[in-house]
């Protein structure tokens, strides 16, 4: 087998490669490969039929039963039986990567690949691979059309690629084919009671075993959604197209990585970086224009109807809002300011189709040149905001210059957005004239990549919301930096019902184990639009910044807020965005979670722990502090009376010395949390 070893020289990483790939072939009915340290098994066959399938065991035990793989095409026979199969030797990779920004720096690498060839046995001979990588905490497996004469272009309807779940248990889940896309609340139910989920699922086996099924390095083809065909057998169901193809691709090609991860806690789903590791390394190379950062904006006030989108007499986004959020971002050491509303369009309906938006021209009350040149004296950058109201046909034509007037005024990162039903945004159509798609079709993935090529070119970062699903393709293009994705705290300010105690526990074993989301932390007026308001304690919003990973944090609330509450603002002015190291100390999925992180450019260590509507007291080890070493532990923890019910604004803010030998006592209030820095003793820290 080839093995790929990396060594570290120097802060770079290097992989060299030994040996030869072995060239032997096999053919038979059944073959399976195992993850180099023989957790996971795969094994690969034909049925009686000729129907290709796979079966996955972990550690001899079956996690998933035998599923069907294939395809039906809409101008050709279905690829789905008939087919012999032949796999080649595995070959063995274990490369470490450096992330420009991340969870983590350095990523471990380590996979077992191995590829089988199903051919049909008569006719057109038609053929694909099914190439697996397979690591211990996970696996990934896609299809790949080679250059052949019998499918040159591939239209496909459906891909009967399944996940016959081999135990019983709970599952986690919010509904696919939904109008208000992934924004739903999490279903907890039997695994059987599923009906069309969106993808990552997660689900705990009887046994205790956690899986989580998603896809990796998703570009040009359709979103996967899984939909319960009987018992706890999922297959895949793709989103769309703009005929009865969801996928019309020429040959070669490879679809997206089908994922599973299998651990036997939560905290292992976490911990996995399996999701990116099935991405292809930066294509972008140097990108480090691009800061993490801490941000402030124009924005919440707008969701709590203080001031407005739109022109008029309250609008939000005027040169002198946007002036006093820069001053008050650069007294308080914050990166950004986001300003919403600034682009003439949002006068009128524009949710009905985004066509009056301009992404060049201000408001007549907006100076974007002296608000950015404001921005740049006190050493604050803004942050663009291009809302298109799912039009990404009328979005697509002013692309490059909008892109282009944000280089040139020094902005390096930019919020969009795609409010509009699912199924109702617009793409370009075979005739060149804007029509009807969901959100995560063929088309419109094809955009997102456009938006993100487009602006790398002219060095800005994009943070989508109403997005495409994240399928790790950050380690590609580092510059596709956050989404949202999920149901974010604005529906906290508004949202009937708002956001319950448990959603970020729900989110840490879900949603955000496809990557960063930009969830707006940081809120201290807890009465809001929303029946009963912000169901947190201000310690768990501070722990949010912690266990809610994004390498653009935003202090979402008011500045009053702020001004009147310098205490607690500390934590969020002091606490990290880039991460060094991340350990998961604990968790269940909807119920709690403690995270610790290192950051990145200092020995500074934080810790996050957050719960749902039950009082908790938790046991947070500190062996992930350097031994020998002394710490200065600034702890934002509920205070006696906290509850997400009453007195959400009890806290308690206090010090104590540490050592990695030290156990501390979490108590959660109920909605609680606690947000905890380690500060280095007897040597100076960067923050």
């Amino acid at each position: 087998m080839l093995k790929r070893r990396s060594f570290l020289a120097l802060g770079t990483v290097s992989a060299l490669a030994f040996g030869a790939p072995v060239a032997a072939q096999t053919t038979s009915n059944a073959v399976r490969a195992s993850s180099p340290g023989g957790v996971l098994t795969i094994e690969m066959a034909t049925d009686n039929d000729g129907r290709p399938t796979y079966a996955v065991s972990r550690l001899g035990r079956k996690v998933v039963d035998t599923s069907w793989l294939g395809f039906l095409l809409t101008d050709a026979p279905m690829l789905e039986r008939n087919m012999t199969l032949t796999a080649g030797a595995p070959v063995t990779v274990d490369e470490t990567w450096e992330q420009p920004w991340g969870e983590r720096r350095y990523v471990r690498n380590h996979y077992n690949e191995w590829r089988v060839t199903f051919t049909e046995k008569a006719g057109l001979r038609r053929r694909f691979d099914v190439v697996c990588r397979l690591y211990d905490d996970g696996l990934g497996f896609r299809y790949e059309f080679p250059e052949q004469d019998g499918l040159k272009t591939v239209r496909i309807g459906a891909e009967l690629t399944e996940f016959n779940l081999s135990e019983d248990g709970e599952a986690w889940w919010i509904p696919a084919w939904e109008w208000n896309r992934e924004e739903y609340l999490y279903n907890r139910t039997r695994i059987d009671a599923v009906g069309s989920a969106q993808t990552p699922m997660t689900v705990r086996g009887d046994s205790g075993l956690h899986v989580s099924i998603h896809e990796a390095a998703l570009i040009d083809y359709a979103g996967m959604n899984l939909r319960r065909a009987e018992g706890l057998k999922f297959r895949a169901q793709l989103t769309p197209g703009l005929t009865n193809a969801a996928v019309v691709r020429q040959a070669p090609f490879h679809t997206p990585w089908r994922t599973l991860q299998i651990s036997d806690s939560a905290a292992g789903l976490v911990e996995s970086s399996l999701i990116l590791n099935l991405n292809e390394p930066n294509k972008l190379g140097d990108v480090s224009w691009f800061k993490p950062m801490k941000y402030l904006g124009v924005w919440w006030e707008m969701h709590l109807e203080l001031k407005s989108w739109g022109s008029g007499p309250k609008h939000g986004a005027t040169t002198e809002n946007a002036i006093k959020h820069i001053d008050f971002a650069a007294e308080h050491g914050f990166g950004g300011v986001l300003v919403e509303g600034w682009n003439k369009g949002w006068d009128g309906d524009w949710f009905a189709n985004g066509s009056d938006f301009s992404f060049t021209e201000a408001y007549p009350d907006f100076d974007i040149e002296r608000v950015t040149a404001h921005g740049r004296a006190k050493g604050v950058q803004l942050i663009g905001h291009h809302e298109t109201g799912g039009n990404a046909f009328h979005y697509e034509q002013q692309l490059e210059p909008a892109m282009a007037l944000y280089q040139r005024l020094g902005m390096h990162s930019v919020k969009t957005g795609y409010v509009a039903d699912a199924g109702g945004a617009r793409v370009a159509g075979p005739d060149g004239r804007a029509v009807m798609a969901w959100h995560e079709s063929q088309p419109m993935a094809q955009h997102h990549m456009r938006v993100i090529e487009t602006a790398a070119k002219h060095q800005v970062a994009v943070n989508a919301h109403e997005p495409f699903k994240d399928t790790g393709l950050r380690r590609t293009y580092p510059n596709m930096i956050s989404r949202e994705g999920a149901r974010g705290m604005e529906f906290s300010a508004w949202g009937q019902p708002g956001n319950p105690p448990e959603h970020e526990a729900n989110l840490v074993f879900t949603r955000l184990l496809a990557g960063p989301m930009d969830y707006t932390p940081g809120i201290f007026g807890m009465e809001t639009r929303s029946p009963g308001g912000i169901q947190t304690t201000w310690a768990k919003q501070l722990a949010l910044y912690v266990v809610i990973y994004s390498p653009i944090q935003m202090a979402a609330d008011l500045l009053v807020h702020y001004e009147a509450n310098p205490a607690p603002f500390q934590f969020i002015k002091d606490v990290p965005v880039d991460w060094a190291e991340t350990r998961v100390l604990d968790g269940e999925i909807g119920d709690f979670v403690v995270i610790a992180r290192k950051d990145r450019h200092s020995d500074v260590w934080a810790l996050g722990a957050v719960s749902d509507e039950h009082p908790r007291s938790l046991s947070a080890a500190l062996s992930f502090l350097d031994a020998g070493r002394r710490y200065r532990a600034e702890i934002y923890r509920d205070g006696p009376n906290a509850d997400y019910r009453g007195k959400r604004e009890d806290i308690v803010i206090e010090q104590r010395e540490v050592t990695s030998a030290d156990t501390l006592t979490l108590n959660l209030a109920p909605g609680g949390g606690q947000a905890i820095r380690f500060v280095p003793l007897g040597r100076k820290s960067r923050r």
